[in-house]
């Protein structure tokens, strides 16, 4: 599976996540959708004692110094397991030890990265709120400046994670001032699990259940000085930086969601006989099939150039434009992947004799969290706008019109 975009130690990575994925019991995954498992510790902890968590992070952090590349690769060979183990997988190990690696100090580095990337500590991001995630500026959650410590008070929810959660990276508002500039009012915290912090289990989710969603109602919790993450009120450095892991590890995951769909669907089609042959030989089944692979070729084709203008330190506002794109093409391009899987096989695609209807269920995920894809169009077409009026074009096209220069006909107000 695009075998010749990886180098040989990326491919061996790629034989040792495939491992893992066999490993996995059957029955785990199957009490997870059931909500008899409610977060994945041993998976985790499988993980980590394989040393796959968070293979991008430093070495000497209990990571591998690897790229993005590979990050990417490792993700989407997570998500064939189903698209709640990616989630759990990267929201500790990428999500939040990323900020922390780019912006801790050492002493937070060594208290909370390495132990998680050994499977020793959990963690969870904690943003959307439940006034909504995409204002993010717009928090409500405060934390109150004591001298050596802080005091927080707010709520947060649907925070994958959370049950099992050892600490927490929490956004609060910082600045007390109402005329303050929101964009410089908020500072980022490590919060310990402890007195004041109440995690509740509690949502009835649709799909990707047992992978400790929660909501957490913070009160009167002491933080202490030294757990502020980056600068105070400069949660938005710490932000920006995040939104990479988030919308390209989404991205790369979403694709490994969507693939056993294909698979199944179409091994199921070359079997499956009606009007006398396989059912494959109908343009109306294989078509399907054949735009499905077009789609998952497409999304990995994005999500590899992505992760190369990262790697390759590429205009920062040029990957802004390209994480969102990947992140909005990929995750609605996978939900058709599994809607023409589940069309393929008809009416027992929509039991639970196969996957297929939990893989559809799990992917409605892919397009609201992380950002909406909506908030991604916006995005873009910001970037696009911007990126347009600085380079403009190779060539004047537009002179290239027989009437080009006709009197009168270009009216533009």
């Amino acid at each position: 599976m695009y075998e010749f975009v990886l180098n040989d130690e990326q491919l061996r990575l790629r034989e040792e996540v495939r491992d893992l994925v066999r490993w996995v019991p059957r029955q785990l995954i199957l009490d997870m959708d059931q909500d008899k498992v409610r977060f994945p510790k041993e998976f985790l902890k499988e993980a980590a004692g394989r040393n796959l968590l968070g293979c991008r992070h430093p070495r000497q952090r209990g990571g591998r110094s690897m790229d993005w590349v590979s990050s990417t690769m490792v993700m989407e060979e997570v998500g064939a397991l189903g698209y709640v183990f990616a989630c759990v997988f990267g929201v500790g190990a990428d999500l939040v030890c990323d900020a922390i690696v780019l912006h801790g100090d050492d002493a937070q580095k060594a208290k909370y990265v390495k132990p998680l990337l050994a499977g020793d500590l959990f963690a969870a991001e904690c943003l959307t709120e439940p006034r909504g995630g995409s204002d993010f500026f717009g928090t409500s959650t405060t934390a109150e400046d004591k001298g050596d410590h802080f005091v927080l008070n707010g709520q947060k929810r649907f925070i994958v994670g959370a049950e099992g959660a050892d600490y927490f990276l929490v956004y609060a508002r910082t600045n007390p001032d109402p005329q303050a500039k929101p964009h410089h009012a908020i500072s980022c915290f490590i919060v310990d699990r402890g007195p004041g912090v109440n995690v509740a289990y509690q949502y009835g989710l649709m799909g990707c259940r047992g992978g400790g969603t929660g909501r957490l109602v913070f009160k009167d919790v002491r933080v202490p000085k030294e757990n502020l993450l980056g600068k105070p009120n400069g949660a938005l450095e710490v932000f920006n930086t995040m939104m990479i892991p988030e919308r390209l590890g989404t991205a790369a995951m979403t694709i490994g969601a969507a693939r056993p769909a294909l698979e199944v669907a179409g091994s199921y089609s070359m079997k499956r006989k009606a009007f006398g042959q396989p059912i494959n030989r109908f343009q109306g089944v294989s078509f399907q099939v054949a735009e499905a692979a077009m789609l998952l070729d497409a999304c990995r084709s994005l999500v590899y150039t992505t992760s190369l203008s990262v790697d390759r330190g590429a205009d920062p506002n040029t990957v802004r434009r390209l994480v969102s794109e990947t992140k909005r093409f990929v995750t609605e391009s996978c939900q058709k992947v599994a809607r023409n899987a589940m069309q393929v096989m008809g009416g027992i695609g929509y039991t639970n004799v196969f996957p297929i209807e939990r893989i559809v269920r799990d992917l409605g995920l892919a397009s609201i969290w992380t950002g909406t894809n909506e908030v991604m169009s916006m995005i873009i077409a910001h970037e696009w706008y911007a990126e347009h009026a600085r380079t403009g074009s190779v060539r004047n096209v537009e002179a290239d019109a027989p009437e080009a220069l006709a009197e009168g006909e270009k009216i533009f107000d």
